[in-house]
């Protein structure tokens, strides 16, 4: 490993291969510094990243690439969207689309490691498809990004060049829980014991839920990425304590990223450890909570695309519904309000015509309640999700399509 400033970052930029596939740290630990600088000597890309947020590169020249559409890709005509569940986009890396260069976002030095702090995900299998196949990686070092282990500590050995440049992190800003939200995570609340494995991603139906987990005891963390919620449930001691938290990435709060630091409690994993399903079907109780756009009456899911173009893409959802699935006591939400208020149209409709993301659950919830679905016949699940979890406005109308459909 190398340490360079920026002139000399500049030079060993100028020496890539043309229009080179550059894979960069996602979600919200971009390395902004380094890309920027990136940017600036590279006249043309292809820029791979999961989960994009706004703020990225965006100019005549920069491709976009991703398996996992952010709001910084969402609707460029330059975007190149690569179906993938989460757990398989490192075999994607190593096998089709293999990096000539890999940006990542590190803390600063250890000894003879850096790590990868709040974004670990498929970064190591990018670094190693790259160093196989003669490509560089550069990571820019911040003081500000916690420490984290697990697969999250790199060795120098695995960097060509260190870029030191200090940046704030993206923080996460909580917003009042809607009363859906609310309503929604009342009901699953109910249906998770203690001592069951929780898959906690960001939003206002995972924050609803871990504000009624409060009274659980013995609860542990599986999960592709959590938020402040689990920091609150470790505070008041309703986490098993001698069950490491296992996550790939995370977004939060100043004060989420201080207790991260050289928190040994914490085990930061590559995704295709956290997602893999025969992994996390062997959690206790593995209770995976995800969110759709659309069901329909066979209890499929659409939660990747808006008016048959991509929205954001499979994530990590396919991989823990299988997984909580064949957990022992597992069970498997998908959440969703019935009604669409901008369209005035019901969320559960007869059949997806968008494209389905996934399918068989054991349980969708809505606000108006909870349709049982695994382990039941396809009438059954149909009639359970008119009657349970569609809004009283279309439950007419989606009886005459369930006649219609033979169910």
């Amino acid at each position: 490993m190398r340490t360079v400033d920026g002139e000399q970052l500049k030079k060993v930029l100028q020496g890539l291969p043309k229009n080179p596939r550059v894979l960069v740290s996602g979600n919200f630990g971009t390395p902004k510094a380094l890309l920027a600088l990136f940017d600036e000597i590279v006249p043309e890309y292809t820029l791979h990243m999961l989960n994009a947020q706004p703020g990225i590169p965006n100019r005549p020249g920069v491709t976009y690439e991703t398996a996992f559409v952010g709001k910084g890709m969402r609707g460029s005509e330059r975007l190149n969207y690569v179906p993938s569940r989460l757990s398989l986009v490192p075999v994607m890396l190593r096998d089709h689309l293999i990096p000539d260069v890999v940006l990542i976002h590190t803390s600063s030095p250890r000894f003879d490691t850096v790590s990868l702090g709040i974004e670990v995900n498929i970064l190591p299998a990018a670094i190693e498809a790259a160093r196989e196949h003669g490509g560089i990686v550069i990571a820019q070092s911040n003081s500000n990004m916690p420490y984290t282990y697990g697969d999250a500590q790199i060795y120098e050995n695995e960097i060509d060049f260190i870029f030191e440049q200090d940046e704030p992190l993206n923080v996460h800003t909580p917003v009042a829980i809607p009363e859906t939200a609310k309503e929604i995570g009342r009901k699953i609340a109910d249906l998770v014991p203690s001592g069951s494995t929780l898959q906690l991603g960001i939003g206002s139906v995972p924050d609803a839920v871990v504000e009624l987990m409060t009274k659980r005891t013995d609860l542990r963390v599986w999960t592709e990425m959590f938020s402040d919620g689990v920091l609150n449930l470790e505070k008041i001691g309703a986490l098993d304590t001698e069950i490491p938290i296992t996550a790939s990435f995370i977004f939060g709060s100043e004060e989420l990223y201080s207790w991260l630091h050289l928190n040994r409690r914490v085990r930061m994993l590559r995704t295709e450890k956290t997602n893999d399903p025969a992994q996390i079907a062997k959690q206790a109780k593995m209770t995976s909570i995800n969110a759709a756009l659309q069901v329909d009456l066979l209890d499929q899911a659409n939660a990747s695309r808006v008016r048959d173009k991509i929205y954001s893409g499979f994530g990590g959802s396919t991989d823990f519904i299988v997984g909580a699935l064949h957990s022992r006591g597992g069970k498997s939400f998908m959440t969703l309000p019935s009604w669409h208020e901008k369209t005035d149209t019901s969320k559960i409709v007869p059949m997806i015509t968008d494209g389905v993301t996934s399918f068989q659950h054991s349980f969708v919830v809505t606000e108006q309640g909870i349709a049982e679905c695994f382990g039941h016949n396809e009438s059954e699940q149909a009639k359970n999700l008119i009657e349970s979890a569609a809004h009283p406005k279309a439950r007419e109308e989606l009886r005459k399509a369930a006649i219609k459909m033979g169910l």
